[in-house]
């Protein structure tokens, strides 16, 4: 599983490059859960495209409405013209999301990427509020273009000194001062009191599963007091949902067993469904108050997105069927995760649905596990301040039977490390 000497990948891509560093096999093609290297060998893949391919890949229906689409001359390329393809990918998510759930929510598309959505949330909070300062968390990550890598706490990400990155005010998560210390009684207190330096929000920013911050998951009674807060302190409430949304924590998003309304939600990566580049904003309707084109991007509408985008939302969420999968598949990781803390002393799972993990104390251990893992058919990620938590972030669709596997394979890399370490 290396790469060839002087390859042109070497020869020519840039170092910041980052997943293959720890999986080197050159990928030719994917099926569901499966994805194939050039010498035909399969790995199962919990990895999912870092939680774009929250599907599979490949799936035959989008498929073939694409290729239909494409062979139809299907308009490609739109800008935010009216479109056939654009107005059934909005009939079906007003029919099958906002409509069944209540969210009056208008649609903005954005540019490709979660961080064009994300600076399109920040931009519009405070042109609404007018107000500078936004709210953001411990360990949240957001994006890396500036008004996203602002809010984003990763100092790796950061870039240390080089590039300023002014405000951003930031509070400590849900949890991060231990399990008995409700983060939002502080919160409370630096919003009322005018002499905490905490310049009033336009808006507080967060995930409710922070997915690169290490699996670190929001109640939903801290969720509730935010929110509440929010409102009382005329901030606007963004949930990013790139990747905890679109099925990932069991429902379509993530935030829905918390009983919220965000003004603002930011959702990319699986929306398209294909892991075609697709990002919107949705806005409730009174804050919608954007001038025509004043915030734009060549790429604001994906048409091939907007086809398997509306095959994926009439395919999977036009029912409860495939939402009760996703509970029974989460209960099949969280069961099986919590088996190997019980063995492997030190461990502590994280996450919440197909959103899971295993904190294993530091990142060199992490890695080697990844290396282990890999060698034996498993692509796995890890996360985390430290990117000491491993990262199960299998397909929603994936097989029983291949979901089973690959905690198998990450059970044995994880066991066997532990028995090489010397206690």
């Amino acid at each position: 599983m290396t790469t060839l000497k002087n390859d042109v990948f070497d020869r020519r891509e840039s170092s910041v490059r980052s997943y293959c560093r720890s999986f080197d096999a050159v990928l030719a093609t994917a099926r569901g859960s499966v994805v194939r290297d050039t010498s035909g060998r399969e790995y199962i893949d919990f990895l999912a495209g870092a939680g774009a391919l929250n599907y599979g890949h490949n799936d035959p229906d989008m498929k073939a409405a694409l290729l239909d689409y494409v062979l139809n001359d299907g308009i490609t390329h739109g800008l935010d013209l009216f479109t056939e393809a654009k107005r059934s990918f909005l009939g079906s998510f007003e029919r099958l999301i906002l409509g069944p759930r209540e969210m009056d929510h208008l649609v903005q598309f954005t540019g490709p990427t979660g961080a064009n959505a994300v600076e399109a949330a920040l931009k519009l909070a405070r042109k609404v509020t007018g107000r500078t300062n936004v709210i953001a968390f411990t360990n949240g990550f957001h994006g890396v273009s500036l008004g996203a890598l602002a809010a984003t706490a990763n100092s790796s990400k950061r870039m240390g000194p080089e590039i300023p990155l002014p405000g951003v005010s930031r509070l400590p998560f849900d949890g991060y001062l231990g399990d008995d210390v409700d983060t939002t009684d502080l919160l409370g207190r630096m919003l009322a009191d005018p002499s905490s330096g905490l310049d009033a929000p336009a808006a507080i920013l967060l995930e409710t599963v922070q997915g690169e911050g290490g699996l670190n998951v929001a109640s939903a009674r801290w969720l509730q007091r935010v929110a509440s807060l929010a409102a009382q302190h005329g901030a606007l409430l963004i949930v990013d949902d790139v990747q905890a949304g679109c099925g990932r924590t069991g429902t379509f998003f993530s935030f829905e067993a918390a009983g919220i309304t965000p003004d603002l939600v930011v959702l990319s990566k699986s929306l398209s469904g294909f892991g075609l580049p697709m990002s919107v904003l949705l806005v409730r309707p009174h804050l919608d108050q954007w001038e025509p084109g004043e915030h734009n991007g060549t790429f604001r509408g994906n048409a091939h997105a907007f086809v398997t985008a509306r095959v994926a939302l009439h395919k999977f969420w036009s029912d409860v069927d495939f939402a009760e999968d996703i509970v029974r598949r989460s209960v099949l990781v969280t069961d099986r995760l919590t088996e190997l803390t019980e063995r492997v002393p030190g461990l502590r799972r994280k996450g919440r649905g197909m959103m899971q993990g295993l904190d294993v104390g530091d990142g060199a251990c992490a890695a080697e596990i990844i290396r282990r893992c890999a060698r034996n058919g498993l692509i796995i990620e890890s996360s985390g301040a430290e990117n000491e938590v491993v990262k199960v972030l299998a397909p929603l669709t994936t097989p029983d039977h291949l979901l089973r596997k690959g905690l198998d394979v990450l059970a044995d890399a994880t066991v066997g490390l532990a028995m090489a370490v010397p206690a």
